[in-house]
């Protein structure tokens, strides 16, 4: 599961990649710097694994991670292939979630492609782009599928009907997202769709260091504009950020964060966002060899979980022994939290929760 970072040119997209994953893509002051999709995999924050290994102290501690994709900046006509768009559109179809990077600061050194910041006009301007590419898909699609429907095809039927709903959409410059699915034959067409607007997005602000903690007036002006959107909105003082990540200490870091107004560093705060995007969840096997955070689909069963560590533990599941992790914290021990009562036996159809600490039994 990918996240591709998007935005105009200049906007922070590479810094932002580079901060996230410490990998050095290049950043510079120009468009179209960054060509080829730089993928980084990065760990997601998660102050439980270290609560798990101050109790367990295995030989080694394995995070979740997400992948991150920082896709070149769009521009306007992208969808006709504008700049290096089509190029561009391909990787961001590749991508199962959207970090869509405004400029949300004023600098006179570092030029923005429209001559001014306007995080508004910006938005719109991604939007329009994807929005083109999606009704194209659309009509294209549209053609194959009228010739079926007027023969009496149902599937063809239903297809057109979502088609001609998500084209409506589009054309009044609202994205595919906005579609609701009226059931689930509907549900699972728009995910075979594939529709660059359909991708769930978040929002990243990226504001100046004095804006890090409290934003500023365009951060309220794109919380304005997306409210109805069902989207999450960042504030990141991305240039800063990058600062923070260069320095050596912890401590160094932390008093940084304090002089800012900040708890964490909002890097990890938009991974844990990203994940969430996603729609990933976390489970933790605890063994004196090994602490490890483990990634799946939220809503997987306790064999799915199972399989991600190997796809035998799968195809021989028996059971799953299970404890939340609040109990493991707070007994601090498996052998206290058994003493307790508290570990469960879990089946089949258990439905594993963010954060179970698990342990499954198989036979192969």
């Amino acid at each position: 599961m990918k996240a591709g970072i998007v935005g105009l040119p200049n906007v922070g997209k590479s810094t932002l990649f580079n901060c996230l994953s410490n990998a050095k893509a290049q950043s510079a002051n120009f468009p179209f710097c960054t060509i080829e999709p730089n993928i980084g995999v990065v760990n997601v924050p998660d102050p439980r694994i270290n609560r798990l290994e101050e109790l367990v102290k295995p030989e080694r501690v394995q995070m979740a991670t997400v992948d991150i994709v920082d896709i070149a900046g769009l521009v306007k006509g992208a969808s006709k292939g504008e700049g290096l768009g089509n190029q561009f559109l391909a990787n961001i179809r590749e991508c199962n979630a959207i970090i869509h990077v405004l400029r949300c600061f004023d600098n006179d050194n570092i030029i923005h492609v429209d001559g001014n910041v306007n995080p508004i006009r910006d938005k719109e301007t991604i939007d329009i782009e994807l929005q083109l590419k999606d009704l194209e898909t659309v009509e294209k699609r549209l053609e194959k599928v009228n010739r079926a429907a007027k023969t009496g095809n149902k599937e063809a039927q239903t297809e057109k009907t979502l088609l001609d709903r998500i084209r409506e959409n589009l054309l009044q410059a609202k994205s595919a997202r906005t579609v609701e699915p009226q059931n689930a034959d509907e549900e699972a067409l728009l995910e075979d769709f594939q529709l660059i607007t359909n991708k769930p997005v978040l929002y990243v602000c990226n504001v100046d260091e004095d804006s890090a903690a409290t934003g500023n007036k365009y951060v309220d002006q794109v919380r304005e504009l997306v409210k109805d959107e069902n989207a999450e909105v960042i504030v990141l003082a991305v240039g800063t950020e990058a600062d923070i990540t260069e320095l050596e200490t912890y401590e160094e870091r932390q008093m940084f964060l304090e002089d800012l107004g900040l708890k964490e560093p909002g890097s990890a705060v938009l991974i844990r966002a990203a994940y969430k995007l996603l729609k990933q969840q976390t489970y933790f096997t605890a063994g004196v060899k090994e602490v490890r955070a483990w990634t799946i689909n939220i809503g997987d069963t306790a064999p799915k979980a199972a399989g991600v560590i190997h796809t035998d533990f799968e195809k021989g599941f028996i059971r799953a022994e299970v404890i939340a992790y609040e109990d493991f914290s707070n007994f601090g021990s498996e052998a206290k939290v058994k003493e307790a009562g508290k570990l469960r036996v879990e089946g089949k159809e258990y439905i594993v929760k963010d954060g179970d600490v698990m342990h499954f039994r198989f036979n192969v």
